[in-house]
């Protein structure tokens, strides 16, 4: 057993799954249960989002998308640091948006959309545009 398991608890067959997995493991391994992480479609309404908020934003609050999306996640509360690149320009470090689980994706796109919508942010997205 020395190859690790991901089982989705979706359904008794899979639960059944897990305890198997669970009684054979070795001492030693660790199990962990955890709510699902942010789905493709979240991931790729984020991008179209933060671009949104990129191209929008005035002269003073210009940013790259990967910049807003660390100020965005600092402003809802994880931890973000920024470390001076080569070049002198600071980039964030520490956080991974991949490790977000649904909700907590769900919660970031609401605080941007509010953002954006406060902003005057054009949406590109249709979906996002009609409930702005």
């Amino acid at each position: 057993m020395a190859k690790g398991h991901t089982t989705v608890l979706n359904g008794q067959a899979a639960r059944d799954r897990a305890k198997v997995l669970i009684e054979r493991a070795p001492a030693g391994y660790v199990c962990e249960v955890s709510p699902p992480r942010r789905s493709l479609d979240q991931n790729a309404k984020l991008w179209a989002m933060l671009t949104d908020v990129s191209v929008a934003m005035p002269e003073g609050r210009r940013h790259t998308p990967e910049d807003w999306k660390a100020i965005f996640m600092n402003a809802c509360g994880w931890e973000v640091q920024f470390i001076e690149g080569l070049d002198g320009r600071p980039f964030p470090s520490g956080f991974r948006s991949s490790r977000m689980s649904k909700g907590q994706m769900a919660d970031l796109i609401n605080f941007i959309q509010a953002f954006g919508d406060q902003h005057g942010v054009r949406w590109t997205d249709p979906e996002t545009a009609e409930a702005a």
